[in-house]
């Protein structure tokens, strides 16, 4: 495309100031600036007007969950079906590690957070061990794809290599990249980063298997015979990976999905909850539910939206490949994103600034005829780090590892 094309291409959608560092460009960096401009979706700016009308509306019923105490009950025969899946190859994990550990304190990758009190702890270290430990009970390797962005795809990759994977055999390990998408102002103009970038963000959990699609990646899951994708994400250190009991459950209740899900600390506890959306599985999240749904009762007293989600998602590949048909919705989310101004400063904004687009996996979830509410026990499994400091923290992390005997 040449300047007049681009010039015209960028007036037809009013995003000129694009223009305003082009002249000044070397060959190379007009040719990767161009490039990216003929990828941006035109119509994801006209989701801005529709940002408040994407609420969900359909009729929501709770959902009931298969509970501990009946896990307990069978757990022999899941864990025999679980184990003997991963055993005969028919199952894949997915880590979404996509993230940036900025809000930990961290430059770099989420998942290179180091949460060690006498020694060094890396989120990546936890994440592997609990494999290998689902790997050596199976006593064979679990293939791993591991989702990466454009931004930390090579920290990662260089970082698990100097680390030996700690201990995962690299053959076993397929690193892809994310989809971007464009960052907008509040008028809806795109944000550039460089004056050859626009500013691009990962387009949310909900791209991972059609970015895995676009990775070529497909044949790769149809030449391993995969039946099963466990899909889980990179910030909580206690969760089991490729469990055979979770496993083994939904393949014999014949749900073609399952959620891991653990029972609300309190009604007003800010996770998303896994229920029915007209009558099909469906993911409401805390802001989106009304003061009825957040109180409800049964007549035992417990609450009806009882159980949230972990983002610990199991997926029967073939329904994966069915759904494609669909799109996703996208999801039109307030950020602070850092810019290039017309006038060549580099603002970092202290307040939200504009807007990001995301597909998310809950969205995925209602595409499924069906999703087992698979419980599990919330401080056996759940230590999520999403902050530096309070909730979901860094510390509350250190203090759930140490009562389950890690080494920090």
């Amino acid at each position: 495309m040449n300047r007049n094309d681009l010039s015209l291409l960028l007036k037809k959608h009013n995003q000129e100031h694009l223009i305003s560092y082009y002249d000044n460009l070397s060959q190379d960096d007009k040719y990767k600036l161009v490039s990216q401009i003929e990828k941006v979706d035109w119509k994801l700016i006209n989701l801005i007007q529709q940002e408040n009308q994407q609420e969900k509306s359909g009729l929501f019923e709770p959902l009931e969950g298969m509970r501990i105490e009946q896990i307990e009950s069978s757990k022999n025969f899941y864990y025999d079906l679980g184990i003997k899946a991963i055993q005969t190859g028919k199952v894949a994990a997915v880590l979404l590690a996509g993230g940036q550990g900025t809000r930990l304190g961290c430059d770099g990758p989420k998942g290179m957070v180091n949460i060690g009190l006498t020694k060094e702890v890396y989120i990546f270290e936890l994440i592997f061990n609990n494999l290998l430990d689902t790997a050596k009970a199976a006593n064979t390797w679990i293939p791993l794809y591991i989702m990466t962005s454009i931004k930390n795809n090579e920290q990662t990759i260089s970082f698990l290599k100097e680390h030996a994977f700690f201990g995962y055999p690299k053959e076993f390990v397929t690193f892809y990249i994310q989809d971007m998408t464009p960052s907008v102002d509040y008028g809806g103009k795109l944000l550039m980063e460089a004056p050859d970038q626009l500013s691009l963000s990962p387009n949310g959990n909900g791209g991972w298997f059609s970015s895995m699609i676009k990775a070529n990646l497909l044949s790769d899951l149809h030449y391993r015979q995969i039946e099963w994708i466990n899909v889980f994400a990179v910030d909580n250190v206690l969760q089991k990976i490729a469990d055979p009991y979770f496993i083994g459950a939904t393949i014999a209740t014949n749900h073609l999905s399952g959620a891991k899900v653990v029972k609300k600390a309190n009604p007003k506890e800010r996770v998303g909850v896994l229920c029915l959306e007209d009558g099909k599985p469906s993911i409401v999240e805390y802001y989106e539910m009304t003061d009825e749904m957040i109180n409800e009762r049964k007549d035992n007293g417990e609450l009806s939206y009882a159980f949230g989600v972990i983002l610990n998602y199991l997926f029967r590949l073939d329904k994966l490949e069915d759904i494609l048909k669909y799109e996703l919705p996208v999801h039109v989310v307030e950020k602070k994103i850092p810019y290039l101004s017309v006038d060549g400063k580099y603002i970092k904004p202290t307040e939200p600034n504009g807007y990001k687009f995301e597909e998310l996996v809950l969205d995925m979830v209602h595409l499924f005829d069906n999703c087992l509410s698979f419980e599990i026990i919330r401080e056996n499994e759940f230590a999520p780090i999403k902050n530096a400091t309070g909730v979901d923290s860094i510390s509350t992390a250190q203090q759930l590892l140490m009562k389950h005997g890690y080494d920090l």
